[in-house]
């Protein structure tokens, strides 16, 4: 298997003139590799899967309601690291997924599930968490936000085709952001009044994250759905008000 970056230099290094042998010196790969790559550009093996940013033409992971949310799980509790020898290209996609909501485990295996059928999906007990992932060779692909080091210490920034996807599904996003680093819970709020001290409740959601991009992409969907959002802290977003909190709902609720 090679990796995409490969494929992709040999066929331009075909597209400029050079003959297959020629390619394959430069590149690495055998001369029936590149002959199969130029022939059948669609092409993948068993182990490739269908992954839909590899395709001659990419497009789009679908299903795109499964994307964004995965994609608001990864931004939050998620990363993507490698799995056994680097020269496979093989990388995990883990997700943490706290205990207390098993019902948000099964949503995130669900949603692997169907991003990568081909791919098996494991569920591995941590202390006090568990570990949700999936191996392939194409997580980076699909999930161009990936790079090295902690996510708030590097810009993240969607591609274009990930903007079309949040757009769409903007509910998604925050359902997965929200799952992950988010909380609805009662805020409440304590009032000296000349009868005595009175308490009042109401609900909201919080989501928190030290990556300002992941906040703004936060605050950007909430802006599609059209629900009214301030700065809580630094590092943290408030949704509170009333008829905000309902149309949240219809998107989210509480975790489960």
């Amino acid at each position: 298997m090679y990796d995409l970056a490969v494929r992709d230099q040999a066929l331009r290094l075909l597209a400029s003139g050079l003959s297959i042998s020629e390619a394959s010196r430069q590149t690495g790969p055998t001369p029936a590799t590149i002959r199969r790559w130029r022939d059948q550009p669609d092409h993948l093996s068993p182990m490739t899967g269908t992954c839909p940013r590899c395709a001659s033409r990419p497009r789009s992971p679908a299903p795109a309601e499964s994307y964004a949310y995965l994609l608001g799980l990864y931004l939050g509790d998620g990363c993507i690291c490698w799995v056994g020898d680097r020269a496979k290209q093989v990388w995990a996609l883990r997700i943490a997924c706290a205990d207390d909501w098993p019902g948000l485990v099964q949503e995130c295996v669900e949603a692997l599930q169907a991003v990568r059928p081909t791919n098996k999906v494991r569920v591995i007990q941590r202390q006090g968490y568990k570990d949700v992932n999936s191996y392939s060779k194409h997580w980076r692909h699909l999930f161009p936000q990936h790079g090295p080091g902690k996510k708030h210490d590097r810009a993240i920034q969607l591609e274009p085709w990930q903007r079309e996807i949040v757009s769409a599904h903007p509910g998604r996003l925050v359902r997965g952001l929200m799952h992950s680093d988010g909380y609805r819970g009662l805020n409440r709020v304590r009032h000296v009044l000349p009868s005595g001290v009175r308490w009042y409740e109401y609900p909201r959601y919080l989501f928190k994250n030290e990556s300002s991009d992941i906040l703004a992409l936060c605050g950007q969907a909430l802006d599609l759905l059209g629900v009214a959002w301030r700065f809580n802290k630094r590092n943290e977003l408030s949704v509170a008000r009333r008829e905000a909190v309902e149309l949240l709902d219809r998107h989210v609720g509480p975790k489960y």
